[in-house]
């Protein structure tokens, strides 16, 4: 029986890299198309648009590694079933779970695969794809919040600037609440702030501290006040793609220091963490999809196959991105909103699966 899994591992993994160069070049060419006028525009260097290549492969190709999957298993699963191969295979004796062992095999390898390729490369890759694409393809809108921003640095102070330049770092109109037992102790104001890198200190213009007392307040002011505080100030608008260029350790640090500033972003952060670990369980689900589809001889041949598979593949996909929609933009659990599809489709796969073994 060994060289029946070694026989279908092989194809397993050819057909899945050899779908990937296929598909990934094609993907290229047509973003490039679409693409080029605005690279040429902007007068993009020609070492940036290929690093933004680089990245775009990588992204593409972790961003469809389910489906890129699923279309190769149908694939060479159903020339196996045309050849009647897997009807000698199941002749002999072999039981379908059996049979579907180099499958699995297959999938475990992918599967770690692309959970390196979320945790690491990804990230890396994202970062790239999303800078050149708005210094470049996007110019003039803003991957950051700069308007009216509201932050809960810690358990006890709040922050607030109307406007934040990204480039100088600097923040108009800041202020600083600071509570205790729920009771203002303390309020600072000031027309702006900048971060000194020199000494590593804040610069104030127009200081005015409020000491909140029980009969009166104390008011202490200065024209300009250099001083620390336990925020950094380019962390006070983090762009909309952050969580997708961090590794998994520093993302997880980073959703917990946004879950205590009380980031509006915080569920778009957590789908992206979440997604790392759904998608190489979509693999395992997907293999056996496909196999349950595909081990049968159609009368219409692999084109059936590939027919009904490119319907599931759609949906799935229309599930996933429709759930994503409604985590980031509304108050939809992340956590249910990443796992539904595959829950929904793993309750498909064991059906399907069921009834091929019949």
């Amino acid at each position: 029986m060994k060289i029946l899994d070694w026989y279908i591992l092989k194809r397993y993994l050819f057909t899945f890299f050899v779908m990937l160069l296929l598909f990934v070049p094609i993907g290229i060419t047509v973003h490039l198309a679409e693409k080029i006028g605005k690279i040429l525009e902007n007068e993009a260097p020609f070492n940036e648009v290929m690093l933004y290549f680089l990245d775009f492969t990588i992204y593409f190709a972790h961003l469809l590694f389910p489906l890129f999957l699923f279309l190769s298993v149908i694939w060479f699963t159903s020339k196996l079933a045309n050849n009647t191969e897997i009807v000698a295979f199941l002749s002999s004796g072999v039981s379908f779970y059996r049979f579907l062992r180099p499958y699995m095999i297959g999938g475990t390898l992918v599967a770690i695969l692309a959970l390196f390729l979320g945790m690491y490369l990804a990230p890396e890759a994202s970062k790239g794809f999303n800078d050149f694409t708005y210094k470049y393809l996007k110019k003039g809108r803003k991957a950051q919040e700069t308007q009216n921003v509201y932050r809960q640095i810690n358990d006890n102070d709040y922050i607030y600037v109307s406007s934040f330049d990204v480039k100088r770092n600097i923040g108009r109109n800041f202020t600083l609440e600071h509570f205790e037992n729920d009771k203002m102790v303390y309020k600072i104001s000031a027309s702006s702030i900048r971060f000194v890198e020199e000494d590593s200190t804040y610069r104030l213009i127009s200081y005015v501290k409020r000491n909140i007392g029980k009969d009166n307040d104390i008011l202490e002011t200065t024209r300009r006040k250099d001083t620390v505080f336990s925020f950094d100030l380019e962390d006070l608008t983090p762009v909309e793609y952050i969580a997708e260029t961090l590794p998994y350790g520093e993302l997880n640090r980073f959703i917990e220091k946004e879950e205590k500033r009380g980031s509006s972003y915080i569920s778009r952060y957590k789908l992206v963490k979440y997604k790392k670990w759904s998608l190489p369980v979509s693999v395992f689900i997907l293999t056996i999809i496909a196999v349950a589809v595909s081990s049968i001889k159609r009368r219409g041949g692999m084109g059936v196959n590939l027919a009904f598979g490119i319907c599931i593949a759609m949906t799935f996909v229309f599930f996933d991105k429709i759930f994503g929609v409604m985590a980031a933009q509304s108050d939809f659990p992340p956590l249910i909103a990443v796992w539904f599809p595959n829950i929904l489709f793993g309750i498909l796969a064991v059906y399907l699966l069921l009834n091929a073994k019949r």
